[in-house]
Formats: structure tokens, sequence, C-alpha cells
């Protein structure tokens, strides 16, 4: 097995990571490290999230910074201003014993003049940063882009995806001509090989196979269950499954404000993560987590972006992603640095074939869970009270205090006091004796391990995915009705709608912010919006004709900021 000493990186930098419990390299660690120190061409690197990409391309650039240029000598773009934080975190992390490496990162959605007084007066070498942002500091005379040496995109594909393409062909316009470009996505798509082809030169392409970005810590299960019992059996499986500290994927923003308003109520420390919550509500929200105040966190897709916490033991699947590319990019935040992880998918009947598909896929085994009964949960949290006990080491006081209550329990055997704690334990946990809530599989999903069956679902499929006219969702580029959120499609074409949302750039938000709050709250998939247009106080977004009926409706009620959000056809 590889070290990172192996790879070419520098004592100080070693001796750092080891402090941070990192001591072997990923393979896309393995296979960039080598070529990024070498800083003699530009670099594609194709790997999932979670992979390990940060300190793929962050240790050697910290080796290859010269603390003595007091300007910005590297630009890192993110999609997300959590993961923004995150990599200027890890990069100063990693460059804590090679002196004078400064990190500075800036996004929206916060003070931009304390931004720039931060800027002037520390100096950075790295500057992390949002694309809508870096452009606004580059208007203002802040930050030039004339001396870099190096521009390095990070989730290449989801900024795309987020609506930065104008603000991508910008920045790489600014750039110059002899600086690196170093790039980095999950996939593929055809708008990340146009920038490759207009900016990039030659570039070095690393790939990690499929079944190298399989983490292989995690244990992957499924659960059976109608949509209507979905809450109950997720009450059953934590009540099951002991201690949890989990992110639970919902598929829009409304279900996620459901599901944890429902849990609560029910006592179970469960908190939603949405684009309807302001910046300021969403750092309480992370923080909560983080600290473990709060141990479950119900998060859409979108909302969940840049979130990266050590030791979730799990992820649940609440309802499966559309797209099912992103079961990797979710499951993979458990089961991380040698941990072991568990993820959790709730599928319905007629959602089983996608398991199939999964396994297929992935080249993954799912286990199938079966929801306990009511019973079994009362049985496993009593049992668990019992082996605490056990681990229990008595002190010399406790024995001195238990026997002085000796005469008050002689009359008592060891069954009766049991049975007295038990009574008063089992009147706060959280079940109900409904029967048994799981599902039975389909017809056309029964037979597992038939292939003719298999085959025959697969082949609907593709005749499905044929007559809509979609082909491979896998990729992104062609799957997208858009061209790109630059230039996509025009301005309000024919198979476009156009609405009025009244929040804009006043309100401190970028385009990613925007495209956050309108699809979690509508329900409809970042892939049927198309240009995003913001001014001051309102933003004009485009939605494609097929999901615009009722696109509007979906705001009724929401607030934002503390004021009505509000949505409307805009005619003009």
């Amino acid at each position: 097995m590889q070290t990172f000493e192996s790879l070419g990186l520098s004592e100080p930098i070693v001796k750092a990571l080891t402090e941070s419990n990192i001591i072997n390299p990923t393979p896309i660690q393995e296979k960039s490290i080598p070529v990024l120190l070498k800083a003699e061409w530009d670099f594609l690197g194709l790997a999932q999230t979670g992979t390990g990409k940060t300190a793929a391309f962050g240790l050697p650039l910290i080796e290859n910074i010269d603390p003595a240029k007091k300007h910005i000598q590297a630009v890192i773009l993110s999609p997300t201003r959590e993961l923004a934080q995150q990599i200027a975190k890890a990069l100063s992390d990693f460059a804590k014993y090679k002196g004078g490496v400064s990190v500075e990162v800036v996004y929206g959605g916060t003070s931009i003049t304390n931004q720039m007084k931060d800027l002037r007066r520390n100096k950075p070498n790295i500057l992390v940063a949002t694309p809508g942002r870096i452009i606004d500091l580059m208007n203002r005379k802040v930050v030039n882009l004339g001396e870099i040496e190096y521009l390095i995109l990070d989730e290449a594909d989801e900024m795309l995806n987020m609506g930065f393409k104008e603000d991508i062909d910008t920045i790489l316009g600014f750039a110059p001509q002899h600086k690196l470009t170093w790039l980095f996505s999950a996939t593929m798509p055809s708008d990340i090989r146009k920038i490759v082809q207009k900016y990039m030169h030659n570039p070095e392409e690393v790939s990690i196979k499929r079944e190298e970005m399989v983490n292989t810590s995690i244990e992957h299960r499924y659960a059976l269950v109608q949509g209507k019992n979905k809450r109950a059996a997720l009450a059953r499986i934590i009540d099951a499954e002991g201690d949890m500290y989990c992110l639970i994927f919902c598929r829009t923003k409304m279900a996620t404000q459901a599901l944890s308003g429902a849990m609560a109520d029910q006592g179970y420390p469960v908190e939603a993560l949405h684009g309807d919550m302001s910046q300021q509500q969403r750092n309480t929200v992370m923080r909560k987590f983080k600290a473990k105040s709060v141990k479950m966190l119900a998060a859409t897709d979108v909302a969940a972006r840049g979130i990266d916490v050590d030791n979730l033991t799990h992820v649940i699947h609440f309802d499966l992603p559309d797209d099912l590319a992103f079961y990797t990019h979710r499951s993979g935040r458990t089961g991380r640095a040698g941990n072991k992880g568990i993820a959790i998918a709730m599928v319905t009947p007629n959602e089983q074939r996608k398991i199939f598909e999964l396994e297929r896929q992935l080249k993954i085994k799912f286990a199938k869970a079966n929801i306990p009964s009511a019973d079994e949960v009362v049985n496993s949290a009593l049992q668990s009270k019992v082996d605490n006990l056990l681990a229990v080491q008595a002190s010399e006081e406790a024995q001195e205090w238990a026997s002085s209550f000796t005469e008050q329990l002689g009359d008592l055997s060891a069954e009766d006091i049991l049975a007295k704690m038990f009574t008063e334990s089992m009147a706060t946990i959280q079940k109900e004796r409904g029967g048994d809530l799981n599902a039975k599989a389909s017809d056309k999903d029964r037979g597992r391990d038939s292939g003719r069956d298999r085959g025959r679902d697969r082949s609907r499929e593709r005749g499905r995915r044929d007559r809509d006219g979609r082909g491979d969702r896998n990729d992104r580029g062609d799957r997208n009705p858009r061209n790109d959120r630059g230039g996509r499609m025009g301005s309000h074409e024919e198979d476009m709608d156009r609405f009025y949302v009244s929040i804009g750039r006043d309100d401190e938000l970028e385009k990613a912010d925007v495209l956050k709050i309108v699809c979690d709250a509508s329900g409809v998939r970042s892939k049927y919006i198309g240009k995003i247009q913001m001014y001051g106080k309102h933003t004009l977004v485009d939605v494609s004709k097929e999901k615009s009926k009722g696109f509007s409706d979906a705001f009724q009620g929401l607030r934002f900021n503390g004021r009505r959000l509000k949505v409307s056809l805009d005619n003009a």
C-alpha cells in the first residue's frame, strides 16, 4: 500500500496528515498527487464525492505554493459556501507545519465588506471562493487574477448544475494563459468537456473506476414499506438501531419539514435543512448537528451539498434519489476514515427494481432489512438498558448507598426490580402498537434472482426512457433540457415559462441560493430550471412548461427572512 511519503509529500505535510489520522491515500490521491506535484500540466480528475478529492489537489498545491510571494497564487472555485469553508479549513490544517501559507475563503450570503478587509489585511496565497462572490470582488478591484498560477475547479459538474456556467466562463476568461487549470468532477457531461476543450491544454486525465469509488466500509440495506407507513417505519428503525448519528435524505424541502416536524413531535432529535432557511438559520442547525445536540438531520440533495461531518453512523434514504447516481454521493457521507457505516434505503414495492439496478450498476449487495415490530423495538431498547447496566462498574460510594436501601427492597426479587425499572422506561420508548409495517414485493419484483424477470424490467425501463426521449439518465449533459445556465435556451424560450420571485441580490443571495430555494419548495428538479436573472429585490426564473403548472402554488405560505415569499407568472 502506498504512503503519503512515497507519493512525494514533504515531512511537514505528512506530519499534519498523521495528526489528523489521515494515514493512507485513497485511489484518487494515489493517482493525482505525483502528477500535480510536478506542476507541469493542466489536470482533469474524475472521482465521486467523498473519495478524497480535496486532499488530492490540496496537498500538492500547498507543496507548490511559495509563501514568500504575498499575493494570490491559487484560486479554488467551489459550488457552495459550506464546501468552500470545508476546503479552506482542510488546506489550513494540511499547511499548519509549512510556515507562511495563508488561506482565505469568500462566499455569498455574508458581508462582502468584512471579506474585503480580510483579503487586504491577510494577503492570502490561496483563495477559496464561490463563483458569484469572487466575481463581485473582481469587479470591486479587490481580487486580481493576473498573477495566479493555479485555478482549481472542485465539483465542476455541480457548479454547472447549479447555474454557474456564465460565472465560470467569466473567471476563466480573466485568468492568465500561463496558469495551470486543475478540474475535478464526479461526472463528465458535455458541458465539462466544452470547458476542457476551450480553456485547458492537453490535460493529464485521471479517472477512478466505479469499483474503486464504492466504499466497502458501508453496509447497504433496504426496507420494503408502503409510502403511508414510512414515518412509523423510520421511528421503529431508529429505536431498534440505538444510538444513531445520521443524515436522512428526502426528495423535497416540504418533505424534510414534514418529516422533521412529525419526528420531533414524537421526541426524536431531528431537524430539517432546506433552501428556504436563511444562512444564519442554516449555520445554527449545522452547529447543533456537529455538536451532536441534534443527531439526525433531514435534508434534500441540494441543501446537503457541501456538508461534510465526521463519524456519521447512518445515512437514511427516506426517499430514493430520482437520479440513482446520487445514491453514492449520499451514502458516501458515512463509513469514512476507516469507520463502518450503514446506508438504509426505504423503498416502496414499486421502487424495488431501483435497488436491483443499484446492485447492478455499483456492484454492491443490499441486505433486505425487516422493519422491526413494536414488541421487537421494546425488547431492543430494554436489552440495551440491561447491557449498559452490566457494563457499569459500581463505585464504593454507590455500594454504600445501595446497602442503605436494601432493607426497603428486601421483599423484592431481581425480577421485580427490573420489572419496575422497565415499566418506567417503557413509558418513554417511542412506539405504537401497530401491526407489521413490512410491505410485500410487487408482482413484477418477485423473483429477485430471476434474470428473465429482471431483464424484462430493464427492457420496460429502456422503452419508457426512449418514449420520454431522455436517454441515459446517468449522463447529466445529455439529460439536461437546457444547454447551460449561461446561454441556456436563450431568454424565455417557447418551452419555458418565466416566474417572478420576490428575492434578489439585496438579500445577499447568489444564483445557486435561488436555485436551492425554488427546487426545494416546488419539488421541481434543477434540470427543469432554465435561465435565472437576478436583480436587487427580485429574480426571474425560467421553468420548463411541463413542470410550470402549479409551480407558484408550491410557495404559498412560505417565508424568507421573515417576509412572505411571492412567486407569480411573469407575463412581461
